[in-house]
């Protein structure tokens, strides 16, 4: 790790650890209490002693910048693994509905694991579920920063998992990995540690000889070339390590860096020693909650714009009316993602619609006030406000 990525780490006060299933869990399936208190002992460690040298910076004062108490989110699979053996299911079933119900009973266990193993550590420690609606919608975005804030606030750990008990197919993240880095840009992180049973980055397949540890990723361009495995070893979670880089990527991209790297050297990651593969920041820390839309949603639909919605929107930085659209694709509803598209078919946003698939024909090329008097005051207002969209690629001309 070089000297600027090992400042970073060390200094981050924000962070936001998570750990997948397979460093959770036995080989059938159920928690191992070893491994959570293996990990609780790392990330106590890291509080306290950032609570010790944050005293002792207050009392002697003088030079040199002021080290904060260093505050702890987990994001933490587990849930569906955990409920396996109590239902007697020998394997992560495949349909929803099973998965559902695994993740009720297994959550229970996981919240009471960490909740016991901290309190050796007199820690307190927040449950916090949460969909796609609470990463992108104005509302829940808002809730669920506070909620976050409020328990790092008072000392507590919030273990963050996706609410796989209510969760469907269409509002799904898709894995913890892009989870964690939703949440890191949700809570303004300042580092993102992300855990598995692999010690980081390869470049090919780390059980073959010839291959090597990839050390940093500066940009996408370091990744040009690298096989990056898609499966798991202990065959319990749904990530792996392409999901790892994508959630690193994301992360980074929003200004917060990345170290990936295995559970077992979690200390020495958060002490920026050298592990794992570390991802240079590609972008800067922005305060848009639709990093989701952009990243992580699944278009239930598209429109197709005209020239000049295709200029309002992308350039002019404009909602999108019902004027400037010309087609529509898909069986969507009123809040769901949809992509914005030109002409030529190219995605060049996503954002959230403000009425139904069938409500779309009557609007198509009209104007809001033509609109307004025909159907009523509910129909005075953009198809996708500006607030819920995100550009995609930009447009030359």
């Amino acid at each position: 790790m070089t000297a600027v990525a090992r400042q970073y780490v060390t200094e981050a006060r924000r962070i936001v650890v998570k750990v997948g299933s397979s460093s959770l869990t036995t080989a059938s399936g159920g928690l191992d209490a070893d491994r959570v208190d293996a990990l609780v002992d790392v990330l106590a460690k890291v509080r306290s002693e950032s609570r010790g040298a944050a005293r002792r910076a207050s009392v002697e004062g003088g030079g040199g910048r002021r080290v904060g108490e260093k505050e702890i989110v987990l994001v933490s699979s587990g849930a569906i693994a955990a409920g396996l053996a109590p239902l007697g299911l020998a394997r992560r079933p495949k349909d929803l509905a099973r998965q559902q119900a695994a993740a009720s009973v297994g959550q229970g266990l996981l919240v009471a694991r960490y909740t016991a193993s901290f309190a050796r550590y007199g820690v307190r420690v927040g449950q916090v579920l949460l969909t796609t609606d609470d990463t992108s919608r104005r509302a829940h975005y808002r809730n669920a920063y506070r909620t976050l804030d409020q328990l790092l606030a008072m000392g507590a750990v919030p273990v963050v998992n996706e609410n796989d008990t209510v969760a469907t197919d269409e509002i799904r993240f898709g894995d913890n990995d892009r989870l964690a880095a939703l949440v890191a840009h949700l809570v303004r992180a300042d580092l993102l540690v992300l855990l598995s049973d692999v010690d980081g980055l390869y470049d090919g397949d780390p059980s073959k000889p010839g291959t090597s540890r990839i050390e940093e990723v500066r940009g996408p361009e370091d990744l040009e070339g690298v096989e990056i495995g898609s499966a798991g070893k202990a065959g319990v979670g749904t990530g792996g390590m392409v999901t790892k880089v994508e959630a690193a990527r994301i992360a980074a991209a929003a200004g917060i860096p990345v170290v990936l790297t295995s559970a077992s050297r979690a200390a020495d990651a958060l002490a920026g020693r050298d592990t794992g593969t570390y991802f240079r920041r590609t972008g800067r820390r922005s305060a848009n909650r639709l990093l989701w839309l952009a990243h992580a949603s699944t278009p239930q639909g598209a429109l197709l714009l005209d020239e000049g919605a295709v200029r309002a929107v992308v350039q002019g930085k404009k909602s999108l009316l019902p004027a400037g659209i010309a087609g529509f694709e898909g069986d969507f509803a009123a809040g769901d993602p949809v992509e914005l598209r030109d002409a030529a078919g190219r995605a060049v946003a996503r954002g959230l619609v403000n009425f139904d698939a069938k409500e779309m024909p009557q609007l198509l090329g009209r104007s809001t006030r033509e609109l307004a008097k025909e159907l009523g005051p509910a129909y005075e207002r953009e198809v996708v406000h500006r607030d819920d969209l995100v550009v995609l690629q930009p447009q030359n001309g």
